[in-house]
């Protein structure tokens, strides 16, 4: 359901931002290291955190495709900018298609309006992806006793509650995973800041340790068994999406930037621009980044419409941005030449924000890992219909 919304006032709103008050928040976290809760608590009052929830949660009610065309714009900005308006549009999808009416009014609609911070936990230390889970909880009457361990979990210090994987205890595969909110501050809740990465400076990470934390009963979302669903269907697939449009917005920043770093840069008595070699590049550049953007996007309206194929379409969306942008901002900085490695020049800090595109929300090995299976599982059905 979405309300009749200006889009192109919207997109212009939006474009303005970035370009101006996100660019002077960008030169801050980069000077402190950090993103301060005012960034916040600006991008709430814009509404730029709940452009894609439902109208009745108080959201926009942007369709999935219109979303992503925003998210492009964001993506242009800071890493930790276009972070926090990917995970805050994208978060309650996990919660809404299992959650009871009563944890809609007292996690949803508060995670929407800003008024609760969620973080996406569901990476091990010791694991890999899927079902591959040994954090694990017990029941005793209402309450379940969590145990394990969890790393690289965005907004991990900062937030109010874990949107996290377990298993029940003596379960394997999908079966018995559960799906809990764990309140951050809860006993036996031990978060270690982890917060210092190459890029996407000033976003916090931690990693978490549960020695028998409570966790009541009614925090689950769905059913045991329902936690790789809940994670991996409700969650996973729109965010490659997401993820890969953000491969696009940023490139489209290298882009612009070696543009116009080649547009005033003499050498010999000629600009770059006038030189084949850098024309090359930079054609090549639109190129890669177009066809990049239309995959997205064929992916964002097979989301949309709920088609069979959506999981495996995002992912063969985020392994095709994912390698457009380590093309693209690489060619970006050559044209840079050595100015482009500096740190007060943006440059550097796109060309660092880039790399962590390539295992957030999936390594390209597990994108291509998803695609295989798809195409067996096609295989498999085709032949049984001969």
């Amino acid at each position: 359901m979405s309300r009749d919304v200006d889009f192109a006032a919207l997109y212009e709103q939006v474009e303005s931002w970035v370009e101006g008050p996100g660019e002077r928040w960008a030169e801050r976290i980069e000077a402190s290291g950090a993103v301060p809760e005012e960034l916040w608590s600006e991008l709430n009052d814009h509404g730029f955190l709940r452009m894609a929830a439902p109208l009745e949660y108080g959201g926009l009610g942007l369709g999935f495709v219109r979303w992503m065309e925003l998210m492009e714009v964001f993506s242009r900005s800071h890493g930790s900018i276009r972070m926090i308006v990917h995970v805050c549009n994208g978060i309650w999808r996990s919660l809404d298609g299992h959650a009871t009416d009563e944890q809609r009014k007292r996690f949803v609609v508060p995670a929407v309006n800003g008024e609760l911070k969620i973080a996406f936990t569901l990476t091990e230390p010791d694991n890999g992806t899927g079902a591959d889970i040994t954090t694990s909880v017990t029941r005793e009457g209402d309450t379940y006793y969590l145990s394990g361990r969890k790393h690289l979990i965005t907004f991990g210090m900062r937030c109010d509650y874990y949107l996290l994987a377990a298993r029940v205890e003596g379960s394997a595969g999908r079966d018995g995973t559960v799906a809990l909110l764990v309140p951050r501050h809860a006993a036996g809740v031990h978060a270690q800041d982890s917060s210092q990465t190459m890029g996407v400076t000033g976003t916090d990470h931690a990693t978490l340790t549960f020695d028998r934390t409570p966790v009541p009963v009614d925090h689950r979302i769905g059913a045991e068994g329902d936690g790789l669903d809940i994670f991996l269907g409700g969650f996973l697939t729109p965010s490659r999406i997401s993820v890969a449009m953000s491969c696009v917005g940023l490139a489209e920043r290298a882009q612009r930037l070696a543009l116009e770093y080649a547009g005033r840069r003499v050498t010999f008595g000629k600009r770059l621009t006038e030189r084949q070699a850098i024309q090359f590049m930079l054609a090549e550049n639109a190129t890669e980044i177009e066809a990049a953007r239309q995959l997205v996007l064929h992916a964002a309206r097979s989301c949309e419409s709920g088609a069979e194929d959506a999981s495996m379409k995002s992912s063969m969306a985020k392994m095709h941005a994912v390698t457009m942008l380590t093309s693209v901002t690489d060619k970006a900085l050559q044209i840079h030449g050595g100015r482009g490695y500096w740190k007060d020049h943006p440059m550097e800090r796109v060309y660092r924000d880039a790399r962590a595109q390539r295992f957030e929300e999936g390594t390209n090995e597990v994108q291509k890992a998803v695609v295989f299976r798809e195409l067996l599982s096609r295989a498999a059905r085709a032949g049984a219909g001969q």
